[in-house]
């Protein structure tokens, strides 16, 4: 039996990529799973023009009625902010949602491989997941990491949480070939933290430059997908040292309380956000917005850069 996968594309996305102007491919994960209700809508919109202020068309997906939909609009966005219990949806459950009609929220990883099959070569978010800490005993490494590997896709981020062992993470994507180049900063940053602490392995500040590179990766016939950094704005940052000392006192207080899996991630949030006094969810707010405009910046360096070559 022949499958196909059902892709419906908003008229404005639609005539983007016919007309072959930058598309920036976003996550609704954030929509469900982030915010609440109004605040997840309205910072949705705010995402979605700061791709536009980038210089691209942004392309919210989701998953609706056995389809994936490439470019949310006004009532999808309020639907999807307001319905409580929409799936968060990762790559190894896109095919059972799609097959059996309901909706999804798309994650980093399930919405690499939609960018993929809708021809967006750029995708923007926050932060990648990663490898976890005590990942050795518990084998708790992110699907982002292993879909990066499969979708030609370049990511735009401000690298991982904090809350993930940082040194692993970059190690896991040295080691799978996955280029990782930071902009606007000599180190790999840590979403709403300025830097990991961890030196990248590449820093290009110029947006043309860049474009090539992805490009030239793509060219050089490698399956997977490139991370590009870009640190939150110094006025939206969050000390690391501070961080640090939160998330310690969070693992130790959740291995206390029985806590692992998949409950740990938001576990640890909640908590560094309440040690922060509210200014990690402000920050993490602030990092969606400006790594969307520099993913609108990079989407429409890469269009310059196709169409010259065309």
């Amino acid at each position: 039996m022949s499958t196909s996968i059902p892709i419906v594309y908003s008229e404005e996305v639609r005539e983007a990529l016919h007309e072959q102007r930058a598309v920036v491919a976003l996550e609704s994960n954030v929509i469900t799973h982030g915010l609440p209700y109004p605040h997840n809508a309205e910072t949705a919109h705010q995402v979605e023009s700061a791709v536009r202020k980038g210089g691209s068309v942004p392309a919210t997906l989701c998953i609706q009625d056995g389809a994936i939909r490439v470019g949310m609009n006004d009532q999808d966005i309020e639907r999807f902010a307001s319905t409580p219990g929409i799936p968060k949806v990762s790559s190894r459950d896109l095919p059972v949602i799609l097959a059996t009609g309901g909706l999804g929220a798309t994650t980093v990883a399930s919405s690499v491989v939609a960018a993929e099959l809708a021809g967006i070569p750029f995708f923007a978010s926050a932060g990648l997941g990663g490898v976890h800490r005590g990942a050795q005993n518990s084998m708790d490494i992110s699907s982002d990491l292993i879909q990066l590997t499969r979708s030609k896709v370049a990511v735009v981020c401000a690298g991982a949480k904090m809350i993930l062992d940082l040194g692993l993470t970059m190690e896991y994507l040295e080691t799978q070939c996955v280029p990782v180049i930071s902009y606007g900063s000599d180190d790999f940053p840590a979403f709403y933290c300025a830097s990991s602490g961890i030196k990248s392995p590449h820093r290009i500040d110029d947006e043309d430059v860049i474009a090539k590179a992805v490009a030239t990766h793509w060219a050089a016939g490698h399956p997977g997908g490139v991370v590009v950094t870009a640190p939150p704005r110094p006025e939206d940052a969050v000390d690391s040292a501070e961080a640090e000392t939160a998330i310690t006192n969070a693992l130790a207080q959740a291995e206390q309380d029985g806590v692992s899996g998949q409950g740990l991630t938001k576990y640890l949030m909640h908590a560094v956000d309440r040690a922060t006094g509210g200014r990690t969810a402000q920050a993490n707010m602030a990092v969606l917005i400006s790594t969307a405009e520099v993913g609108g910046r990079m989407a429409a360096a890469y269009a310059r850069c196709q169409t010259s070559h065309s």
